[in-house]
């Protein structure tokens, strides 16, 4: 005869001794329960993962269809030329000419055409050297070169064959200033005068200016050349007054009228050879 208590089986002889072949069996089968239901939920887990990717890769499909689609609204990438064999600019290795020097056009009677003038010279009725202003007086142009100087200049010049001499007067502050420019058929004339110049240019009066530096009063006294044409200056005080060294006005505006002098010069070349220059075949 046999009683259950608390899912505990005993033994048929009724001594109360605790059937434990029975107990075993009992154990092992709760056991595999235990497995199957734990084999059954991570199937289901699977299951479940599963339908989770699924649905990931579903909703990750019709994302890229959209972006392709997307992808084929953009405009066609430009087309390059198929002809890349067109010929490259090519440059010649020969070097321009320079352009043409303009103390060439001032250095011989060969290539100084242009006219020589007073006011080709000195333009105007006045010189403005910065802020300085120099009122122009008397001109005057003669072919004899020894009319327009004093003592041994005017045999120099002719000796070396001056064709013509160019006078220009400026005053500025009681100071006045007659610059001259003799005229050579080369440059080694020109040079050749103004080293060997004695004596000096004869001061021109006239349109509002006195008479200066005549009758043996000193004044400063200039003399230069630049291609054929040799320049001078003579300078002093119109009230007479000698001039000396500490003079500085005079020599200002002589070194203004000198200057200008030479960058006539140098102008007259530079507008013959950019004359030059613009000519066909020159």
């Amino acid at each position: 005869m046999s009683f259950g208590q608390g899912g505990a089986s005993w033994g048929p002889g009724g001594d109360g001794t605790p059937d434990w072949a029975a107990l075993a069996e009992e154990s092992a089968a709760r056991a595999r329960r235990k497995k199957l239901l734990m084999i059954g939920g991570g199937v289901l887990a699977t299951v479940a993962i599963g339908a989770i990717v699924t649905t990931a890769v579903v909703t990750s499909n019709g994302g890229k269809g959209k972006a392709d689609k997307n992808a084929s609204q953009l405009p066609a990438p430009a087309k390059l030329p198929e002809d890349t064999s067109a010929p490259e600019p090519s440059f010649s290795s020969v070097a321009p000419p320079p352009p043409p020097d303009p103390k060439e056009f001032i250095s011989s009677a060969e290539k100084d055409k242009a006219p020589i003038t007073v006011d080709g010279f000195f333009p105007g009725k006045k010189l403005t050297m910065g802020d300085r202003v120099h009122l122009k007086g008397a001109t005057s142009s003669a072919a004899n070169c020894a009319t327009g100087t004093q003592g041994a200049l005017g045999s120099i010049l002719t000796n070396n064959g001056c064709t013509q001499l160019i006078r220009a007067t400026y005053r500025k502050d009681g100071v006045a200033v007659t610059v001259g420019i003799a005229v050579f058929e080369t440059e080694a004339r020109a040079k050749k005068t103004a080293d060997q110049a004695s004596g000096g240019l004869a001061s021109l009066s006239g349109g509002g200016v006195d008479t200066f530096c005549r009758g043996g009063t000193v004044c400063l006294r200039t003399a230069n050349s630049y291609g054929r044409y040799a320049y001078f200056s003579v300078g002093g005080f119109l009230d007479g007054k000698r001039v000396t060294t500490a003079d500085k006005d005079v020599y200002a505006v002589s070194k203004d009228l000198t200057n200008f002098a030479f960058r006539q010069i140098h102008r007259r070349g530079q507008l013959q050879a950019s004359q030059a220059a613009a000519e066909p075949n020159s």
